[in-house]
């Protein structure tokens, strides 16, 4: 492993943009999908064959995508505080 320490001003901007797109909405964006597909997943507000279709294959398989979507987000959230918080720690933070 390489003892080399870098924080450019690309990574750092990178980083800031990152967040900025994750705290900005796209996981709001992700919830707001959610409810929508529940919506169209409710009998009594849309039915019929591409309905029952919707219902018993293309929502779930989908909702299964966004959540594991909207975790992966949460842990990268994570992971660029801790990123930010080395290249600080490591000198970057001027």
């Amino acid at each position: 492993m390489s003892g080399r320490v870098l924080s450019s001003e690309q990574a750092k901007s990178a980083i800031t943009q990152m967040q900025s797109i994750i705290n900005g909405g796209l996981t709001n964006e992700i919830n707001n999908l959610n409810t929508q597909g529940q919506a169209l997943s409710d009998p009594n507000n849309w039915d019929g064959p591409l309905a029952e279709r919707f219902r018993s294959s293309t929502w779930p398989e989908t909702k299964s995508a966004l959540d594991k979507a909207k975790t992966e987000l949460e842990e990268l959230r994570g992971q660029l505080q801790q990123i930010s918080s080395n290249i600080m720690t490591a000198g970057g933070g001027s």
